[in-house]
């Protein structure tokens, strides 16, 4: 079992640990040296690393989704978390623990399941759950919705990723149905429930997390559609319009076409659907930031990506002593504690520069006399307007 996770590196502190590798790049040095750029994984979380050093002996021992075992020291550089790896070797199969390797939503897969049948179970129109319970009475499609994540990287990145973020979107779903009348719930729940089925195909997640050639060369929103289309084909009595508008939801969901949505959406539903989904996206990576880069000194995480920005750690800004938080945006050391004997530091508090002062100006009469033809021929002029 492993002993040292993601979560639990502490920057300038030597390691050795297990991980899983997602991503290998070979890379050059200025000198021509090649070094190793990874990005590393456990069930807590990933981390970006370097190894700079005796690169040649292992580079090519190992591949993406391998399980290695490296010592290293984690760093903080240009304010994110990185592991520079000092040794490493690749594990087999044997040697680990599947479950500590691969992220996955700290709630039970069953129980979320179980839920999601209450919600389908809840649903007043005959035709929309009648859809649902055939869709999941597909044991396959079942298994594989109730653990495949909801996207690669940016949200909801784990195992039974989807499900958790369908379940978070159902409550919201329910609360803004209740909030706009001229929303329906049923309606609103199905486009929920459905919005991202084609996710079950367009990622794998055997292990680390990526693209099916499927998933590339079609992606969710068509894998979703061409798998609710062959359902429809058992329910021949199911409403034409109303099937056109589940599709719709499904086709919209994106919100933009720069964003892939074929088409914008053009209900209530479909519209609340998409900013629903926006809004669990965000704050799910708004979380996940968080908690990636716990030890990045000052207020901010490093740049998040997918929301293109810094975060302010709030908590630390809020909590943080007046003094001290006054001393560090004045830059200048903190009040040193009052002792029996001098001073702590004769470091003086740093000011802003002053301007340089003008050059006094003497009084006339103790001015000294110009001794010249033409200074004195100018005092004698001046002295005669006196």
């Amino acid at each position: 079992m492993k002993s040292v996770f993601v979560e639990t590196l502490v920057p300038n502190e030597t390691v050795t640990a297990q991980f899983l590798v997602l991503s290998k790049e070979i890379r050059q040095k200025k000198t021509g040296e090649p070094y190793l750029s990874l990005y590393l994984a456990d069930r807590t979380g990933e981390i970006e690393a370097k190894m700079w050093d005796n690169v040649v002996e292992v580079m090519h021992t190992f591949e993406r989704d391998h399980f290695v075992k490296v010592k290293g020291i984690a760093q903080i550089y240009n304010n994110r978390s990185q592991f520079t790896i000092h040794k490493l070797r690749k594990l087999e199969d044997h040697e680990v623990a599947f479950s500590d390797f691969f992220p996955c939503s700290e709630r039970s897969a069953d129980e979320m399941y179980g839920e999601l049948s209450a919600v389908i179970g809840g649903i007043g129109n005959a035709h929309l759950r009648g859809l649902l319970e055939l869709i999941f009475a597909d044991e396959n499609l079942r298994d594989l919705y109730k653990i495949a994540p909801a996207a690669k990287s940016i949200h909801h990145a784990c195992r039974s990723g989807l499900i958790e973020h369908v379940l978070s979107l159902c409550e919201l779903g329910r609360l803004t149905a209740a909030h706009y009348p001229e929303v329906d719930r049923d309606l609103l729940l199905t486009g929920i429930i459905l919005h991202d089925i084609g996710k079950v195909e367009e990622l794998s997640y055997a292990r680390s997390f990526g693209y099916s050639s499927e998933g590339q060369l079609l992606g969710h929103i068509i894998l979703g559609l061409r798998l609710l289309a062959s359902k429809f084909e058992k329910l021949r009595d199911f409403p034409p319009r109303l099937r056109t508008l589940v599709e719709h939801m499904i086709l919209s969901h994106h919100g933009e076409l720069e964003f892939g949505s074929p088409k914008m959406p053009m209900f209530p539903e479909a519209v609340l659907l998409h900013h629903l989904d926006n809004l669990d996206s965000k704050m799910n990576a708004v979380r996940s930031a968080m908690k990636r880069d716990r030890h990045v000194e000052g207020y901010f995480t490093g740049w998040v990506s997918s929301l293109e920005r810094v975060l302010l750690r709030k908590d630390d800004y809020l909590n943080e002593q007046p003094a001290a938080q006054a001393a560090k945006e004045a830059e200048i050391p903190a009040a040193p504690v009052e002792t029996q004997g001098p001073a702590v530091s004769d470091v003086p508090p740093r000011t802003a520069p002053r301007a340089p002062a003008a050059p006094e100006r003497k009084p006339e009469a103790s001015r000294q006399p110009m001794n010249t033809l033409f200074g004195d021929k100018l005092q004698a002029v001046l002295g005669d307007r006196k």
